[in-house]
């Protein structure tokens, strides 16, 4: 319990410090640490609108994800994790990041190893959480307002631990397959098959770490997804709400940019 709340004061001094924004980073500490759980969303709030996210990056294929939504006047939402392909604060990795952020795409927090937080205390889910949202803030400057667990799995804990710091839990109500070990025509008729039900809105599950993803799947969604006039936009431009708890300049690189020892 010391731990958390020491997380929550830690998160406040960050928000308060240079932010760019008001809003929920002007609260006291003691303000976080009694916040609600964290509201789980699974699908947007403005009709016919579509955010395609993309987890588990930043890997080499963002680009290729960021060029092919521009070309198609589209926005996407990046979740980033600290520590899973490779290293956030890894010069190339690090450039992807303030990339995808720089071109207007959202970028939000899929905690930093990639672990279950279902399975973790809820210090260990702070720590989870604090050590990708302190890349972010060093890399593009900016604290996220939006978390995705890994696996979409989440508990009591973990609505606490997202509430306390102040981010909304952001599932999805279409998965892609793209990790599902299944062709990617079948990955394009999961989109064709969904579009046919005729949702009001979706929030879409891909992978930028995957070629195919990026590559070939993605223009085929953006295709049908159109097709069918629906209007591809951030996660945040959907639900109606800010992306970012805080807005400041970015950090610059120096020796605590590493992910030895964390």
């Amino acid at each position: 319990m010391f731990a958390s709340l020491l997380y929550a004061i830690t998160l406040a001094l960050v928000l308060t410090s240079g932010a760019a924004s008001s809003g929920p980073g002007s609260h006291h500490a003691s303000t976080l640490a009694k916040r609600a759980p964290a509201q789980v969303i699974t699908s947007c709030t403005v009709q016919n609108t579509a955010a395609l996210t993309f987890d588990d990056g930043p890997w080499v294929y963002l680009y290729d994800v960021s060029k092919t939504l521009l070309a198609a006047g589209a926005k996407g939402t990046f979740f980033f994790n600290g520590n899973n392909w490779g290293c956030i604060y890894d010069e190339d990795e690090a450039k992807r990041v303030k990339y995808a952020y720089d071109k207007g795409h959202q970028i939000a927090s899929h905690t930093w190893l990639h672990s279950n937080l279902t399975l973790l205390t809820a210090d260990q889910v702070h720590h989870q959480m604090w050590l990708v949202e302190e890349a972010l803030i060093k890399i593009a400057g900016v604290m996220p307002a939006f978390m995705r667990p890994p696996y979409g799995a989440y508990n009591d804990i973990v609505r606490s631990v997202s509430g306390i710091r102040g981010q909304t839990i952001a599932n999805w109500n279409f998965d892609s397959g793209d990790t599902w070990n299944i062709t990617t025509a079948a990955e394009k008729q999961r989109y064709v098959d969904f579009v046919k039900t005729k949702p009001t809105s979706i929030i879409a599950l891909n992978h930028d770490v995957h070629q195919q993803t990026a590559q070939v799947l993605l223009p085929f969604a953006i295709q049908t997804l159109q097709a069918a006039g629906y209007r591809l936009v951030t996660l945040a431009e959907c639900l109606g709400k800010p992306a970012y708890q805080s807005v400041a300049a970015p950090k610059a690189r120096d020796a605590t940019w590493t992910c030895i020892g964390k």
